[in-house]
């Protein structure tokens, strides 16, 4: 597994900060159904493209400043951060090839 757990101590060095290559930060939250669904998506996705894509898990209920901080109303959302800078974000269960467009962006 190559996602990395994302808190707010760590935000600023794997996200913010961070402009090796795009980051796909996935809000989720273990009561969340279709969070539960998007999981193994991400998982693939973080195994898949390592190297190309950072992956983070941001679960909401252990992060609310970051939930704040993104003005997450809903979840799943999953983000695309790009050299510390939103580029791309939907919320709701999404397919993998959605999120990879997504990417793209």
């Amino acid at each position: 597994m190559n996602e990395i757990v994302i808190t707010k101590e760590n935000f600023d060095e794997e996200v913010r900060n961070y402009t090796g290559m795009p980051v796909l930060l996935d809000f989720w939250a273990s009561w969340c159904g279709p969070c539960m669904m998007l999981a193994p998506i991400i998982e693939e996705i973080a195994d898949e493209y390592d190297g190309k894509i950072k992956v983070g898990k941001v679960n909401v209920d252990e992060q609310p400043e970051l939930a704040a901080a993104f003005k997450v109303e809903s979840i799943p959302l999953v983000v695309v951060v790009k050299d510390g800078k939103v580029t791309a974000g939907a919320v709701g269960y999404r397919g993998k090839e959605d999120i990879l467009a997504m990417l793209e962006k």
